[in-house]
């Protein structure tokens, strides 16, 4: 296990600025690989949007002084992040868009970065959509994610998800890049080993 820290869109309400001491704390106490789940959540409604761009901006300045990748959580919101990502832009910055559910032309921003698409089980939902923009990007900038417990790729769609789960994934990606499952193991490791300093 390779531990990332970070304060979620989710639970930013209030006193997020408490709640971002406590775990600048920890950080100078042990060893993490990146800083996320991070981002801006607008699913759930716009509420305290400028308190999730407040500690947005605030994490994305940690990974920035620490070298670490960030894990961007992005729902409902991809304007307002990538905004936020290119005002706070710098060439040491790196990460991974989590759970990615963007279109092409969103991936190519995001690729155009040097930033990484995480892909999970979204990929192998028929209707998602996910198959047409993925095919089109290149494997060196893709990750493969469990999201677990959710979005258990199919066949297990609605069950529990788990880490052995990513083969599944993995065959989709192999299907849409005409490459073997191994060839995508292979790659997508390289890649999070890249990414993560591992």
């Amino acid at each position: 296990f390779y531990p990332l820290i970070g304060l979620h869109p989710t639970s930013i309400k209030e006193d997020f600025r408490k709640e971002l001491q406590i775990l600048e704390y920890w950080m100078g106490k042990r060893k993490f690989y990146g800083i996320g789940e991070i981002g801006i959540d607008l699913y759930w409604g716009k509420s305290f949007l400028e308190e999730q761009i407040e500690a947005f901006r605030i994490q994305i300045g940690w990974a920035k002084k620490t070298q670490l990748p960030i894990v961007i959580h992005v729902r409902d919101s991809f304007t307002e992040v990538f905004e936020v990502l290119c005002e706070e832009y710098t060439p040491e910055l790196k990460g991974v868009f989590h759970s990615f559910t963007g279109n092409i032309d969103q991936a190519k921003l995001v690729t155009d970065l040097g930033f990484k698409i995480g892909v999970n089980g979204i990929l192998t939902f028929k209707k998602s959509g996910m198959d047409e923009v993925i095919k089109d990007i290149d494997l060196k900038h893709i990750l493969i994610e469990t999201d677990s417990p959710w979005l258990a790729p199919a066949p297990h769609r609605g069950r529990r998800n788990e880490s052995s789960y990513l083969t599944n994934i993995a065959d989709k990606l192999a299907l849409l890049h005409d490459t073997s499952t191994k060839e995508i193991a292979d790659i997508t490791t390289q890649n999070a080993k890249e990414l993560f300093g591992l």
